[in-house]
């Protein structure tokens, strides 16, 4: 298939686009510069592909958890290019995402993710290797570091994100670990977006919504949508 994937949840912006069976990438840690930066990779991916949205299959974002104002902006973006094109969108978990890098790193079965929310607080989830596929276990969720020391044993799984360091309950879990993959990249949401798209889930321009966790927050749609 060929898919446009883009991510703004944390302090990196990222492209990627598999198109004709090749992928074209970019990668920047720039914290507070997303707005400035996401649309200029979308335009130098294409670019370089030579393609169009006319000739994509569908879209997928970073959805969340993460900064509350990245996830808004990858969120408005991927509003504009599918109501543009009316493609298919995937909304696709940071999380996941993150996982996924992990599993295409090694032969990893579990791979335990955690993204520094702030206010004592991670942002958390458990993943396994389904035939190459970060499948979730159990479901995501924002909760203390004393509370993912206590619901697993990540002495024997892959971890990823920058929770681990940030929080010394969780930093002295990882014993001889060490975080490789501390932010989501739009390159490994690809994979998860193909899932969705081939399992026929891709979603209209007036149901793409980030995903905070934190339920105190609200997001408003397209205007008269």
């Amino acid at each position: 298939m060929n898919i446009l994937t883009i991510d703004t949840a944390t302090e990196a912006c990222s492209v990627a686009l598999q198109f004709n069976q090749a992928l074209f990438t970019r990668y920047e840690v720039c914290p507070q510069q997303h707005s400035q930066k996401i649309l200029p990779m979308v335009d130098a991916v294409m670019k370089e592909a030579g393609a169009s949205l006319a000739a994509l299959d569908g879209l997928g974002f970073g959805r969340g958890p993460g900064s509350f104002t990245g996830v808004r902006i990858a969120t408005g973006i991927i509003q504009g290019l599918a109501l543009g094109s009316q493609l298919p969108v995937a909304g696709v978990s940071t999380l996941a995402a993150m996982a996924q890098q992990v599993i295409n790193s090694g032969d990893v079965n579990d791979v335990a993710v955690a993204i520094d929310a702030r206010m004592g607080e991670v942002y958390f989830a458990h993943y396994q290797n389904q035939q190459g596929i970060a499948t979730l276990v159990g479901e995501e969720q924002v909760t203390s570091p004393e509370a993912v020391a206590e619901q697993l044993d990540v002495s024997s799984m892959a971890v990823a994100g920058t929770g681990w360091q940030a929080y010394p309950v969780l930093s002295e879990l990882l014993k001889v670990q060490s975080v490789n993959v501390s932010y989501p990249y739009a390159r490994f949401m690809l994979p998860l977006t193909e899932q969705t798209l081939n399992a026929g889930q891709g979603m209209a321009v007036d149901a793409i919504t980030p995903e905070y966790l934190r339920n105190t927050v609200t997001w408003k749609k397209l205007p008269g949508r």
